[in-house]
């Protein structure tokens, strides 16, 4: 008897639904299956992911005496003095107190002044929760290929585990909510920085953009006074619209013409934000912040596009490491807690939806507590941040470790073992997002092996 997983049976299902509401007038496919009504309300999930695996441990630090005193001597040159961090205050204090990094006034400021902002400590990917006798024991299922680039980038945006998936965690929510939201206008899923794991799905496509948005058609134009190029247009339109024989031609003509049809909807929501002027904002300069700076406007033309749910993935680079970082690590952190600071700003104050937009942060892996000389190594669990009006804030989640040397969570060199899965951390998103409990494993397929489903960050 051959075995059938949630999935089929979901597609089994619908499929055999589709084939009564044929016979049954009166009934949507929706209401056939029980499922797909309307949200009715809209939100968004924003990943931030900095590629090269971010040093958070200097991105959140002990601040109390007796703990930075063991991270000073584990990190040795690569410590953040006591007197230079930037105090955070959580609402419910803890035994330590934190700081962030000095270049980290953004967020510092967004931490102490709403309930906007939390920490989640020591997250990373694992199949099941892990000790160091375990792991040292070899008696636990482990991800494979640990502090290696790709695959834990692949690890945090797939979730896969030790199984083959060609989808990201991302896809399999727009799969799970593609009929409720089939009057969207744009994708679910939109990806400013290229193709990506996190996005991909089985029965949804993301659509991929440029930093300040689609990339035009420069070869033809629809304005009547661009001479050669709006020939050149007309021309290439007939071409797309004429009627096909072959199977193959009338495929790629279809994709084209979606292709266009996309990009000038894209284009006209982004233009129609900035000619509304609702977004007053400064966007600090480069990738990262031209990147939320398009998503701000998107966000803005929700309505225009008929969006209820939307998941935007942005991303920038630089984080690997291995040399100059305390020469490099300023500008990387000033980026990230600057743009993610503006963009809650434009989302909060400008939008005024700050509740229905969370931003959350993702890496390929922490580094190694000690330094080479110049800089950190690869490493495993690191602390993550989660932004929104939504957001159970001036919190930190999870457990933060001791960062000492061989200390308990130290599996040799100052890696440290996860305290808090990126399935937890994942399924704490959806939930909010409004994937059933029922559907979490889809979503994390290793959420039943933790007892915490939700990590409570989230309202």
């Amino acid at each position: 008897m051959k075995r059938i997983n949630r999935r089929d049976f979901l597609k089994t299902s619908g499929a055999a639904a589709a084939a009564t509401l044929a016979a049954t007038p009166g009934l949507t496919y929706a209401q056939m299956i029980g499922t797909g009504a309307p949200f009715g309300d809209y939100k968004a999930l924003v990943c931030v992911f900095m590629f090269g695996g971010n040093d958070s441990f200097n991105m959140l630090v002990p601040h109390s005496d007796a703990e930075h005193a063991v991270y000073a001597s584990s990190r040795q040159n690569l410590a953040i003095a006591k007197e230079d961090l930037l105090a955070i205050t959580p609402q419910t204090p803890g035994t330590v107190d934190f700081g962030l990094h000095p270049a980290m006034g953004g967020l510092q400021q967004l931490f102490n002044n709403s309930n906007d902002v939390a920490f989640v400590s020591n997250v990373g990917p694992l199949i099941e929760p892990t000790t160091k006798d375990q792991f040292n024991n070899q008696s636990v299922n482990l991800p494979p290929q640990l502090f290696s680039h790709n695959d834990q980038q692949d690890q945090w945006l797939s979730l896969r585990g030790k199984s083959v998936s060609k989808t990201g965690w991302a896809g399999r929510m727009a799969d799970l909510i593609r009929i409720n939201v089939a009057g969207q206008q744009m994708a679910t899923n939109a990806s400013l920085f290229g193709n990506n794991t996190f996005q991909a799905a089985d029965d949804t496509v993301p659509y991929i953009m440029g930093q300040n948005g689609p990339d035009q058609f420069a070869y033809m134009s629809s304005d009547p006074n661009a001479g050669l190029l709006y020939d050149q247009g007309l021309a290439f339109g007939r071409i797309i619209d004429a009627q096909y024989a072959s199977i193959y031609e009338r495929g790629f003509a279809q994709i084209q013409r979606r292709a266009i049809d996309n990009a000038e909807t894209v284009s006209a929501a982004i233009a129609a934000a900035e000619a509304s002027g609702a977004i007053t904002t400064v966007f600090p300069p480069g990738q990262l912040g031209a990147q939320l700076s398009t998503v701000a406007k998107l966000i803005a033309s929700r309505d225009l596009l008929q969006m209820e749910r939307q998941i935007f993935f942005v991303a920038t680079g630089g984080f690997d490491s291995h040399d100059n970082q305390n020469q490099d690590q300023p500008g990387l952190l000033a980026n990230i807690s600057d743009s993610i600071a503006a963009f809650h700003s434009a989302i909060a104050n400008d939008l005024g939806i700050a509740d229905e937009v969370t931003t959350f942060t993702q890496s390929d892996f922490g580094r190694t507590l000690t330094s080479n000389g110049d800089g950190t190594d690869h490493a495993w669990g690191g602390n993550q941040v989660v932004v929104g009006g939504a957001v159970n804030g001036r919190e930190l989640y999870g457990t933060y470790p001791l960062l000492q040397i061989n200390g308990p969570d130290d599996v040799g060199g100052g890696r440290l073992i996860p305290t808090t899965s990126a399935d937890q951390f994942a399924a704490t998103l959806a939930k909010w997002f409004g994937i059933p409990d029922a559907d979490l494993d889809i979503v994390a397929p290793h959420i039943d092996n933790f007892t915490l489903r939700d990590l409570g960050f989230m309202v």
